[in-house]
């Protein structure tokens, strides 16, 4: 993502007030509390530690902890991924982007999307027929398993572990302005609440809180637009010539700007945003919850319908802000620019519901960011703590031998760390630019676990040695681009030039791990890679039929 973008993203994930200017991320300044935003937050923990008791009894079995028994329906499925998706980038990072610079604002929103029909078309019927809790019990079904799930296991925990500090601080520093909270211990309550939706509700607990955030989420966003649009007589035409005069740029945010200047960075991004969400750890997972094939395409279908209509919505609110918040004083952050500064630019949809709907609109918009991120951090340690007791433990230290029993309370425990890591490193990054965290995940996802997920789907000649080098080759690429870049290398570590020129790795990182797991896949002519080869037949016909695929448990 491009730096102006990452700046604005990351200022809208800290929820920062005035003192947060664009690519400063230091502390926020703490506002007056709302109180409507805190009954409708206590209402939200209070719903959803409810739902995790209910949850709690119905959780017994590996499979219930997982994937909720595969039981899951494809509707209930698509508005959690819908849910799981929807992050507090979507709701306040591309609003903001596209407040700030219309039309590119718009590009980014279409590069988010565009992920949703490969994994349509491509994914979700191989994903729910050859797996059974996480991304590496694919990447492993014909390799080495103790080798390529160690890989994969990495690889899923390093996109965790990024993502997973991101929305721990933007929930650190929305409850700080919620309630006035000290920062750290705003961060530990969001981590508390985090464990004890994954230790004791499982993926049936994070399943219903990531359906009710979405309902809420859309139900919110649907609502802000109706306001809006009367106030424009429900005319887009009327809010596009009102934005270009209100905007300082005028009407050239109508047209591609610096995000579309650079060819080289415009595609590198698209490729990480594009690629990279059909390898998140926490979404493939989602798919391993329903109970056949045909419920994982309707997963799908309804997520991204949701998605996307949710997506229509950000841009055309973030486009009604310009003229609404850009123009209303008691909103602008910095000053006026040629009279026509755009004010309040670090969190437009915030103001643009206290605009529509005051502060009972605004108390409900920031409870619904919370519960976003609530969600999503739900997600990403149950997707963490299933690598780790999964993979790690279960096939790779006990070798298969190890009890369903050990393996829940190995997850449990997991969980537990990952949430105490979360608490930790988000209270470390308080003050520091997280922003390459964002593109850093997708640039990860994209190059480390995207090509050997596929490859493992679709060409029978990879062999376990291939996908290794492979893999390793795009997980160190990415993260070395990523530091040597002027989003680490210039705006974290301080020095005047960056040593990589782009700001995106994943045109350069995943093209590199996909030469180097096919060339060593070809060059690997030993036994072991023969018989990997000769086991492609017996995987087609299950990534076909699901024979042999787990199915769903009864409650």
């Amino acid at each position: 993502m491009s730096k102006a973008f990452l700046s604005a993203l990351a200022a809208a994930l800290l929820a920062a007030g005035p003192a947060l200017a664009a690519g400063d991320m230091g502390a926020t300044a703490k506002q007056a509390i709302n109180p409507t935003a805190i009954a409708m937050f206590v209402a939200f923990v209070g719903l959803t530690l409810a739902i995790t008791y209910w949850a709690a009894k119905r959780t017994r079995t590996a499979s219930d902890f997982y994937t909720a028994g595969g039981g899951i329906s494809g509707f209930q499925n698509g508005l959690a991924i819908a849910g799981d998706y929807m992050s507090a980038a979507t709701l306040l990072g591309l609003s903001s982007m596209v407040y700030l610079t219309g039309f590119d604002g718009v590009a980014y929103i279409v590069s988010f999307f565009v992920g949703w029909p490969i994994i349509l078309f491509l994914m979700a019927e191989r994903l729910r027929n050859l797996g059974r809790f996480t991304f590496a019990d694919i990447a492993s079904y014909r390799l080495d398993q103790s080798k390529v799930r160690t890989f994969a296991a990495m690889g899923s925990l390093t996109v965790v572990c990024c993502y997973l500090v991101v929305q721990m601080v933007g929930a650190g520093q929305l409850i700080k302005l919620l309630f006035g909270l000290d920062y750290a211990i705003a961060v530990v309550l969001v981590g508390v609440l985090m464990v004890i939706y994954v230790t004791f509700g499982g993926m049936i607990a994070t399943t219903w809180v990531q359906i009710i955030k979405a309902c809420l989420m859309l139900g919110g966003g649907l609502l802000l637009l109706l306001l809006v649009l009367v106030q424009f007589g429900f005319s887009l035409e009327t809010i596009a010539a009102k934005a270009t005069a209100a905007h300082k740029a005028g009407v050239k945010i109508m047209g591609p700007g610096a995000l579309l200047a650079d060819p080289v960075s415009t595609v590198s991004m698209s490729l990480g945003l594009v690629f990279g969400t059909s390898a998140l750890p926490h979404i493939m997972m989602r798919f391993f919850t329903v109970p056949n094939a045909k419920e994982a395409r309707k997963s799908v279908f309804v997520a991204s319908g949701l998605i996307g209509a949710f997506f229509l919505v950000v841009a055309i609110l973030g486009m009604a802000a310009i003229s609404i918040v850009g123009t209303d004083p008691k909103f602008f952050e910095g000053g006026v620019v040629g009279g026509k500064l755009i004010g309040g630019n670090n969190m437009p949809i915030m103001h643009l519901a206290q605009a529509m709907g005051g502060d009972l609109l605004l108390g409900f918009m920031s409870a619904v960011a919370f519960a976003t991120i609530l969600a999503v951090v739900a997600g990403l340690a149950l997707a963490g703590a299933s690598s780790i007791a999964h993979d790690l433990y279960a096939r790779v230290i006990m070798k298969g031998k190890a009890s369903e029993a050990q393996e829940i309370r190995v997850s449990k425990a997991s969980s537990l760390a990952l949430g105490v890591i979360g608490v930790v490193l988000g209270i470390l990054f308080e003050k520091q630019n997280v922003a390459f965290l964002v593109g850093l995940t997708f640039g990860i996802a994209a190059s480390a676990n995207f090509p050997v997920l596929i490859l493992s789907m679709y060409w029978k000649g990879l062999t376990t040695r291939g996908a290794l080098w492979g893999g390793l080759a795009g997980l160190i690429s990415a993260v070395t681009l990523v530091i040597l870049s002027k989003t680490v290398w210039v705006a974290v570590i301080g020095y005047a030039q960056p040593i990589f020129p782009y700001e995106h790795p994943a045109l350069f990182s995943m093209s590199l791990a996909f030469l180097v797991t096919i060339v060593v896949s070809k060059l690997d002519s030993s036994a072991r890679a023969k018989a990997e080869i000769a086991a492609y037949e017996d995987q087609y016909v299950r990534s076909q039929t699901g024979i042999g695929a787990a199915a769903a448990s009864a409650h």
